[in-house]
């Protein structure tokens, strides 16, 4: 193998690893992206968050990575954001980039060189990864020689047809998360009905024992030395963990502001006050867009009393903060959904007059 096109490790390592050989992990990248002429995406490909993400970690606990794809070369990502820290950070760094470029073909891997294989997601692996029959060669003889195997959000279609060495299904029995049917009704739309599985729904049918938390919470499963995690917002402690089960001391951890919302989010579910005052003491270390856009979107998606009543509170702390039309109503709505009319009507008398041409909030109004 060409180690050129290795990322090599950081400068900075653990002190676990100090006098040793650098642990090396496979990081996997879907080769199903294509864009049109004017680059428009027209096939999904792999996440670059979750690359770039993931990619810190390991390097940050100076481990050795590898990027490889079906088809090798430069894999098509999603479309993402540029400018937020950690792509950013990836996109600077000419070693990480020299590597995406020149991705090797999993059909040139031998397995026995790693110590981890890391399936990133995006919707690219439920058409191609799933049934890639190098990778899952590779998975299944990284995990039978007590490897780490890892994924993240629809990274785990990895997984669905790996077969050990007896024959049995590499999930079957397994505790496992991925990207849930929940979070395909809120944000696959546009690619789910050219699955061929759900992938919750296919992880089940292999025998797992699927865990998964709220709609885009952060869930990380570990069952032995298989690691997968819920969503974008699971990947750093997916990442992590995998470190951790390598036998590296993890350093303290780097929070993203993305990440440290969903959190922040999870915490006010638990204890309200916590969150408030560590929002108070540190609101730089937190997305207060992404905080409404979270409470929004967990009232939309409730399938519970709790969860309608718990976003309801956290939206409304929110809206002490910030304000926008689709807030205001969506939370109106929660409180008619929780039967408790008059706070519906007491928003909705504010939301009328900082937004009087809202026509939404007058025909909501109308209704009641």
């Amino acid at each position: 193998m060409n180690k050129l096109l290795t990322l090599t490790c950081a400068a900075l390592v653990s002190t676990a690893s100090i006098g040793k050989e650098a642990p090396q992990i496979l990081m996997v990248l879907s080769s199903y992206g294509k864009l049109d002429n004017q680059h428009k995406l027209i096939q999904p490909g792999y996440e670059f968050g979750e690359l770039s993400k993931a990619y810190h970690v390991f390097n940050r606990h100076g481990i050795e990575v590898t990027l490889a794809s079906p088809a090798g070369g430069e894999p098509i990502a999603d479309q993402y954001e540029k400018g937020v820290q950690y792509n950013q950070k990836f996109l600077q760094h000419s070693q990480a980039m020299k590597a995406l470029k020149n991705t090797f073909t999993l059909d040139s891997i031998e397995a026995s060189e790693f110590d981890g294989v890391f399936v990133v997601g995006g919707k690219g692996p439920m058409f191609d990864l799933y049934q890639h029959q190098p990778l899952q060669e590779i998975i299944a003889e990284v995990y039978e020689s007590k490897g780490i195997v890892g994924a993240v959000c629809h990274g785990p279609a990895a997984l669905v047809d790996v077969k050990l060495s007896d024959g049995s299904y590499l999930v079957d029995g397994k505790r496992v998360n991925g990207f849930t049917n929940q979070e395909e009704s809120a944000f696959g739309k546009k690619w789910r009905d050219k699955f061929a599985f759900l992938l919750e729904d296919k992880l089940i049918e292999r025998g797992a024992r699927f865990e998964k938390d709220g709609l885009m919470l952060n869930q990380v499963t570990i069952d032995g030395n298989l690691v997968t995690g819920q969503n974008p917002f699971s990947t750093v402690d997916t990442a992590r963990a995998m470190v951790s089960k390598l036998g590296i001391e993890t350093l303290p951890l780097k929070e993203y502001q993305d990440d440290a919302s969903v959190k922040l989010y999870e915490l006010f579910l638990r204890n309200p006050e916590l969150a408030k005052k560590n929002y108070e003491s540190s609101t730089k270390d937190y997305d207060l867009n992404m905080l409404a856009m979270m409470s929004v979107l967990q009232i939309r998606h409730a399938e519970t009393e709790f969860q309608v009543d718990a976003s309801a509170r956290f939206l409304s702390y929110i809206l002490t903060k910030t304000s926008h039309p689709v807030m205001e109503l969506t939370l109106a709505k929660a409180y008619v959904r929780l039967n408790q009319r008059d706070r519906a009507i007491k928003v909705l008398n504010k939301s009328s007059r900082l937004y009087p041409k809202n026509q939404q909030i007058k025909s909501f109004i109308a209704s009641l």
